[in-house]
């Protein structure tokens, strides 16, 4: 019936804490309203067309009366609120156990393995914003050629280097030894290549970063895809996320624009199966630099976009617009919230102004998935497609 599905993932864009923020120190994080709130407004027209303003308790936006789309939000299972917990999480896989976090900087022993490895010193090794840390150590970095080491509250082993100091090449080297030294017990979600150019005072960030993750350890909706004989399209860092497990085709993008013209591009050529997206901006440039307008000025500029993704859709496909976390520009520190997710499913052969209600797990996307391409489920999640199908 279906013939593929676009998985949009807007990256960090929750919609309210939940029940457990509290636990994470997340207690009224709400990432779209908070920005709302500050700005006094926003114009998502063709967001709130797909019914955004009709999902429970959420306040900020006005509803309308008959959404195009089907729509509600979702809950995080897992212990986490990082970026590998939350794709992982909809696309079948929770986590149990979350990944270990480094809050006090790395331990001796690793840092001295690592260092041996490269056979570079390293500076830094402390938790940090990624254009803060470069702001305050470039400079000595320039001067000394030790490439800068960092964490957050997520579990990433963050290495930054000025492009001109450090190569791309020796850059994702030193990435992969750290992959191959952060395993076992001082197994960390993803170690993140951080490059950047510029003179002290003007340092800027590249688009050349690249993740270095763990395999999924078990099979997700996109290997079941996969043995369905479909194609799985990575666009964003979805490859990167999944250590290229279950993905056939993958293209990296530079921004949310690029993105976004990739995506649509895609769409429109001969594939079945899962379109995979991820526009990490509203993350990456806005969430942790606790940038509100810009964040707001994002989301904007990807609703203008909306109808020509709608546009370019067969009669045969679903898109669901959804997030993997939340990253409130308004609230205290730099990092990620616990909150919850929206869900928006649009499609010809999916039915109007149906509220899905509150999914108890990010999974129930996944378990949908799997439904309507008719591919081999998985234990977690509870399909809502029998709610949202138009019948033959």
């Amino acid at each position: 019936m279906i013939n593929r599905v676009i998985l949009f993932v807007m990256d960090s864009v929750g919609i309210g804490a939940l029940p457990d923020a509290l636990e994470f120190g997340d207690e009224g994080a709400n990432t779209l309203g908070n920005i709302i709130k500050k700005e006094n407004g926003i114009n998502l027209k063709n967001l709130r067309e797909l019914g955004i303003g009709n999902i429970d308790d959420f306040e900020f936006i006005k509803s309308v009366s008959n959404p195009i789309g089907c729509y509600g939000k979702a809950k995080e299972l897992s212990n986490g609120k990082d970026t590998t917990t939350g794709h992982w999480e909809l696309v079948g896989l929770p986590l149990e156990k979350p990944f270990r976090t480094f809050p006090n900087g790395f331990p001796k022993e690793i840092i001295d393995t690592f260092e041996k490895a490269i056979g570079r010193k390293v500076i830094g090794n402390i938790p940090a914003s990624g254009t803060k840390i470069i702001e305050d150590l470039g400079q000595e970095h320039i001067m000394n050629g030790s490439p800068i080491i960092y964490t957050s509250a997520d579990s990433v082993f963050q290495i930054a280097a000025h492009e001109d100091i450090i190569s791309l090449e020796e850059l994702y080297d030193m990435c992969r030894k750290a992959r191959d030294i952060m395993l076992g017990d001082y197994a960390v979600a993803r170690i993140i290549a951080r490059p950047f150019i510029g003179a002290p005072g003007a340092f800027k960030r590249t688009p050349n970063r690249k993740d270095f993750s763990l395999d999924p350890f078990k099979d997700t909706i996109l290997d079941k895809t996969v043995e369905a004989g479909l194609d799985v399209i990575g666009i964003g860092k979805i490859n990167d996320i999944f250590n290229g497990k279950g993905i056939t085709k993958y293209v990296p993008t530079k921004n949310n624009t690029e993105g976004i013209t990739r995506t649509v591009e895609f769409i429109k050529a001969d594939n079945k199966g899962i379109i995979f997206t991820n526009l990490v901006d509203f993350d990456s440039e806005y969430g942790h630099r606790r940038d509100v307008k810009g964040y707001r000025h994002a989301l904007e500029q990807m609703d203008l976009r909306i109808p020509e993704i709608l546009s370019a859709l067969k009669d045969d496909d679903v898109i669901i617009f959804t997030a993997d976390h939340g990253n409130d520009p308004t609230f205290k520190g730099t990092d990620h919230t616990r909150e919850y997710i929206p869900v928006l499913i649009y499609g010809k052969k999916i039915k109007n102004n149906v509220n899905i209600g509150t999914r108890e797990t990010f999974s129930d996307i996944g378990a949908t998935i799997s439904d309507l391409l008719g591919v081999s489920k998985l234990p977690h999640g509870n399909s809502f497609m029998t709610e949202i199908i138009e019948k033959d």
